[in-house]
């Protein structure tokens, strides 16, 4: 299953590829303020969805553009979910930081992930209960544990005075006990970069399942924690996520925790 993920993924990158060669000609639509989508994000999405029901058409769908495909619950036994494109305004402007996000959720537990930035050509992926790799070579997160030498990342949805109100509340409280943040504009690879070591933790709110699914196992499967703002781990329900090393995870909950 994982090596189909694989395939799909790599799929999905041959026409991002194709089209960021011409983005002149990639048409937009936005689906809420400052929320975008393109036809490129369509036509990878379709391209992933055809390769992964080929190979299991018993399988059900949870895709960020097309939705939901049959009926799907935490006591379906195998359900794809998918992003074809985090990061789409990044890859709209012709900023290097998007990414495919797949993950198979078996039972209403993620079991395969599978993170492909098509730019840099790294292919992320996780098994559950086998370890996180990068390009084929295993990876953990940074052994760091205090907050105060760590190198963060953050994101926000758009649109609403009072999300942009509390981002910067939350940006300011971490910023001046971090080493950094950084808004690079792709959940899936900042979670993937946390967990191969280019991050140290990540913190964001307001997520959907597609966003977090896959780069939240890898996290665990390096040997990092994933959970809610109160240290919970609910949240693929409820899309409120801090990734990091045991340590530094710890440190963060204790000062996000108001904001849980």
């Amino acid at each position: 299953m994982l090596n189909t993920a694989i395939k799909a993924a790599r799929r999905g990158a041959a026409v991002i590829n194709r089209a960021s060669f011409d983005l002149d000609r990639v048409n937009v639509t936005e689906k809420q303020h400052n929320d975008f989508v393109t036809d490129v994000d369509q036509a990878a999405e379709q391209a992933i969805i055809e390769v992964l029901l080929k190979a299991y058409p018993e399988h059900a769908i949870f895709a960020e553009e097309s939705g939901i495909t049959g009926t799907v619950n935490d006591e379906s036994e195998y359900v794809w979910i998918i992003d074809p494109l985090d990061g789409t305004t990044n890859f709209m402007h012709g900023f290097p930081q998007y990414c495919i996000s797949i993950a198979l959720q078996q039972k209403g537990v993620v079991t395969q992930a599978v993170v492909y930035d098509p730019v840099h050509n790294d292919l992320f992926t996780a098994t559950k209960g086998a370890g996180a790799y990068l390009n084929e070579k295993r990876i953990r997160v940074n052994k760091l544990d205090r907050i105060s030498g760590a190198l963060l990342a953050s994101g926000y949805k758009p649109g609403s005075p009072a999300a942009i109100a509390e981002f910067a509340k939350m940006f300011t409280i971490m910023a001046e006990r971090s080493h950094g943040i950084r808004r690079a504009g792709s959940a899936a690879l900042d979670l993937a970069y946390v967990a191969c070591g280019r991050l140290d933790g990540y913190y964001e709110k307001n997520l959907k399942p597609w966003d977090i699914a896959a780069g939240a196992l890898l996290v665990t499967e390096a040997g990092g924690i994933a959970g809610e703002f109160n240290g919970e781990s609910n949240h693929m329900n409820t899309g409120h996520i801090i990734a990091a090393s045991p340590k530094v995870f710890g440190q963060m909950v204790g000062l996000l925790a108001e904001f849980a």
